[in-house]
């Protein structure tokens, strides 16, 4: 019987190793180190012999306080690896903020499908992992005819525990220009690169690649029959729990670095590729419409990560004198990918009344990413923001739905847990605001808008 799961959950800014207890359905351990880019090499990339000594040490530390009974991964999305056949790296694993990859822009933008066929929108650098995979072929040809298989990083990390090549649909389908969700195959990119030949074979999240290796169960002391499921990307783990759960229409807002807000069942609309709204790929395979801003990022620059404090006399301030922080902090992607940040009636703001903007800021983004790609029904938020009080009550007054806050300090690993579950686990669900009865909230939230849409 499997109960206590080790995921792998690597983050853009920090990697973590959590043990899960299906049982409880509740983090029983974490490790967490900050994730890094290197700057050495041909580009800046990701650091992935520093991650690897970390999850198995954590595997290791981890396994001493509580048996390991599986593994399973979980990633950000953006990111694929190219691997030769010693299942080595034919080129580091390129970090997708690389700004140099729009060097090929005119060249890629060529080749690459359109929005109708892939879902993904054009986003600048690396963040369409096609682009990624045309800048490496095109600047490094010697290099890139060593490549053995392409991987998606969640299962990149799954073959260096496994020795097993495996592709998986979320991590495909999140705008990388590679995903056709529409036919469920590879994009005509694929084929017109040559590319199909070297993609991994595509299985289930769910599927359990093999037991991890001899080398590795007596690094890190678990048992050498220890399964290690395929893996998924990070948005679509936060999903997943509330697919085996919930009756649409429901949305689903995954915060980290990015927030990417995910909607089942909502209404009908026509994505705007131009906002950044794009057709992601649940766990089941099916096209979810989905929008996203890189938040987590925001509130980092705009707090400098410090804990804040605050007074609901700061919130009434900021409601009363409608001081409002105007979309986006970080350009080129988002909503709103093309305006650069303002405040307003912000004179001599506190630091807690800046904390309360700030928060109000997030989730009227949020609102608006909702709305652009039909939301309806209950709104989930996973992951950090779960905690803000601030941000959840916004978030409610602007979407007039109720909002539920994740119990959980990270809905990724226990998403990803539930891969190694054989049964139908309900998670416990999380406190549940309604839209605020006090009128300055709603009042709030249209005075945002209405600045953003003048």
């Amino acid at each position: 019987m499997i109960r206590y799961v080790a995921v792998i959950d690597i983050g853009k800014t920090n990697a973590k190793v959590a043990l899960v207890d299906l049982e409880r359905m509740a983090e029983a351990a974490l490790r967490r180190t900050a994730n890094a880019v290197a700057t050495d090499g041909p580009y800046p990339h990701h650091d992935v012999e520093r991650l690897w000594a970390f999850i198995l040490e954590s595997l290791c530390d981890l396994h001493r306080e509580q048996r390991i009974d599986a593994i399973s991964i979980t990633t950000h999305g953006a990111t694929a690896v190219l691997v030769n056949a010693e299942s080595g790296l034919a080129l580091p694993v390129i970090d997708y903020e690389f700004a140099g990859i729009d060097e090929l822009a005119r060249d890629y933008d060529a080749v690459r499908p359109a929005f109708a066929e892939t879902g993904t929108p054009r986003l600048p650098a690396g963040l369409n992992a096609g682009a990624q995979l045309f800048f490496q072929q095109q600047r490094f040809p010697a290099e890139f005819t060593k490549t053995a298989a392409i991987l998606m990083y969640p299962q990149y990390w799954a073959l260096r525990l496994t020795g097993v090549a495996a592709n998986e649909v979320t991590s495909l389908g999140c705008h990388t220009d590679l995903w056709n969700p529409w036919r469920a195959d590879y994009s005509s990119l694929v084929d017109k690169m040559d590319w199909r030949r070297l993609m991994a074979p595509v299985r289930p999240a769910k599927d359990r690649l093999g037991p991890i290796l001899p080398v590795i169960a007596q690094r890190t002391g678990l048992d050498p029959q220890t399964p290690v499921f395929c893996g998924l990307h990070d948005s679509n783990a936060s999903l997943l729990p509330h697919l085996l759960s919930d009756a649409p229409p429901f949305c689903v807002v995954s915060t980290g670095t990015w927030v990417v807000s995910m909607v089942v069942g909502g209404g009908k609309v026509e994505l705007d590729p131009a906002r950044d709204t794009l057709v992601n790929v649940n766990a089941l395979g099916d096209p979810v419409p989905s929008a996203r801003f890189m938040g987590g990022r925001e509130f980092s620059l705009l707090t400098d990560g410090q804990p804040q404090n605050w007074s609901e006399e700061d919130v009434s301030a900021v409601l009363a004198r409608k001081t409002l922080l105007l979309p986006s902090t970080q350009q080129g992607s988002g909503p709103f990918p093309h305006r650069a940040a303002q405040w307003r009636n912000a004179e001599g703001l506190s630091p807690g009344q800046r904390f309360a903007a700030v928060s109000f800021y997030l989730a009227l983004m949020t609102a608006t990413c909702l709305d652009l790609i039909g939301g309806d029904g209950p709104t989930t938020v996973e992951g950090p923001f779960a905690q803000n009080g601030h941000f959840i009550r916004m978030l409610a007054a602007a979407t007039a739905w109720p909002v539920i806050a994740s119990e959980t300090s990270t809905g990724t690993s226990i998403g990803a847990a539930l891969l190694a579950s054989d049964g139908a686990t309900v998670m416990s669900k999380g406190e549940r605001t309604e839209p605020p009865a006090e009128r300055a909230w709603s009042d709030y939230a249209r005075a945002w808008q209405q600045a953003v849409n003048l």
